[in-house]
């Protein structure tokens, strides 16, 4: 029986190998795919290369300021670029519309700049080539082309029922049909398949995430292969089965993956920068003014600073009053910027839901939930870089703040031209070291998008042994 599965796989590849439109099809695919892999690999590395570059010049930059009140320091700034992760070259992900440049600067938490997106022409926003995008929406189309009279072919042809008169059964057939082209979709899959395996010899890549990445990809193909056979062997010509599968693939691939983040982000709108900006300038007013002495909050904070201490005035305290006044303004506007980026964050996350729940009608939308976490180019991984820029944006301001309050007297501490502090004491504050998703994490992420595409498979199978059942009741 296994033989026979294995001889009508075997006939297929040789009717699609005589095939001159088929073979050029797979030929530019594969070309494609190659193409992809390489140029993703190539912008992907220079990309890396010239943010270490930058990241490295900035830092050296911050290091070399000469002699300078601390105060200045804190708003000269700093940039931290976000680095890229090894297999961002397979799935960019959000990565070109999010940015990648943050300026870290005291009183203020600046949201990331220079996206790929709105750095290019309008075209970019249509797709991207790389090898996820030609396996998520090009290969489906040119497996629909191959294989869509797999079984109307049969039917229409007469041969059928002769297959079927010499003993062949339904199932055997419509078993050589999925295994021949499951195997177009594996050799599809060859170019990423052995991009992969280079990541993994040439870079610190996680191996867990390279065989999700591979099998995930696996198993999208094999969801059009067995849903391909079932419309064909289901419908009576190829050209109707061909029509049906260019729908269900305009649909599912192309136009449902458009609409759905429309119509999460409709549901659930993020307020706009200038709205965002508007309200947070409103709380840090009322949150109160260091520079009036007459501020209810700051006169409270200064009575209690001299209760800490014992002393009657600012003065005759034994650090530096204002830097005090800085480390506690920090510390308020910090927790004000945070609560913002959480619920920002937070929203986003729950557009997201929202846009999970598609996913049982379209799979494309789990495959790419489940590419971009095993990537490291979700928007948790974002997320991830922006709160640890942050948490290193506060700690570099308030040890600037600190050097103001214990290097500086406050009776001198008149005009920051006149008071200035060794530039050793900045010297090794620059250095930011991200700290990417752990793989399993990233793979917790991951799982309940795989628990999509498995069921996804559950109910194709399903479908193609209702569609096999049928084929051979109908040709008795």
């Amino acid at each position: 029986m296994r033989a026979s599965v294995f001889r009508i796989a075997v006939e297929e590849w040789r009717l699609l190998r005589r095939d001159r439109v088929a073979a050029l099809g797979l030929a530019l695919l594969l070309l494609l795919s190659a193409v992809a892999c390489f140029t993703a690999w190539e912008q992907r590395s220079s990309a890396a290369a010239a943010r270490a570059r930058y990241q490295a010049q900035v830092d050296h930059e911050f290091e070399s300021q000469p002699e300078r009140h601390p105060h200045r320091m804190v708003h000269y700034g700093h940039f931290v670029f976000r680095p890229l992760s090894p297999l961002a070259a397979l799935d960019a992900g959000v990565d070109a519309y999010t940015g990648h440049t943050l300026y870290l600067e005291g009183h203020r938490q600046n949201s990331a700049n220079f996206g790929d997106v709105r750095q290019s022409s309008l075209l970019l926003r249509f797709g991207q080539l790389t090898p996820a995008f030609v396996l998520q929406v090009l290969a489906p189309l040119l497996l629909i082309f191959l294989g869509h009279g797999a079984l109307a072919r049969e039917r229409e042809s007469g041969t059928l029922r002769l297959l079927l008169a010499q003993g062949i059964r339904p199932w055997q057939l419509v078993a050589g049909k999925v295994l021949a082209l499951s195997g177009v979709a594996a050799l599809a899959l060859l170019p990423a398949w052995l991009a992969l395996l280079w990541m993994a010899a040439a870079t610190s890549a996680s191996g867990i995430l390279l065989l999700t990445l591979a099998l995930g990809y696996g198993l999208w193909l094999l969801l059009w292969a067995l849903g391909i056979v079932a419309l064909s062997a289901c419908l009576a010509r190829a050209r109707d089965a061909l029509v049906a599968l260019l729908a269900v693939w305009s649909l599912g691939v192309v136009l449902l993956p458009r609409w759905a983040p429309e119509l999460a982000s409709a549901s659930l709108a993020l307020p706009t920068r200038f709205e965002t900006d508007i309200a947070v300038a409103r709380e840090l007013a009322a949150l109160g003014d260091s520079h009036n002495p007459d501020d209810p909050y700051f006169a409270e904070f200064r009575k209690q600073v001299l209760a800490r201490y014992g002393v009657a005035r600012v003065e005759d305290l034994p650090v530096n009053y204002k830097g005090l006044v800085g480390m506690e303004g920090e510390r308020l506007s910090s927790a004000l910027f945070a609560r913002y980026a959480h619920a920002s964050f937070e929203r986003q996350a729950a557009q997201l839901q929202q846009l999970d729940r598609f996913a049982w009608l379209s799979p494309v939308l789990a495959l790419r939930r489940l590419s971009m976490a095993a990537a490291g180019t979700d928007l948790h991984s974002f997320r991830r870089f922006v709160e640890q820029a942050e948490a290193h944006r506060y700690q570099l301001v308030q040890s600037l703040n600190r050097l103001q309050a214990e290097k500086l007297k406050f009776a001198s501490d008149r005009s920051s031209r006149d008071n200035r502090i060794s530039a050793t004491h900045w010297q090794g504050m620059a250095g930011f070291e991200y700290e990417p998703v752990p793989p399993a994490e990233a793979l917790q992420r991951a799982a309940p998008a795989a628990v999509v595409l498995l069921s996804w498979l559950a109910a194709l199978m399903g479908a193609l042994a209702l569609a096999t059942h049928h084929l051979g009741r109908r040709t008795r």
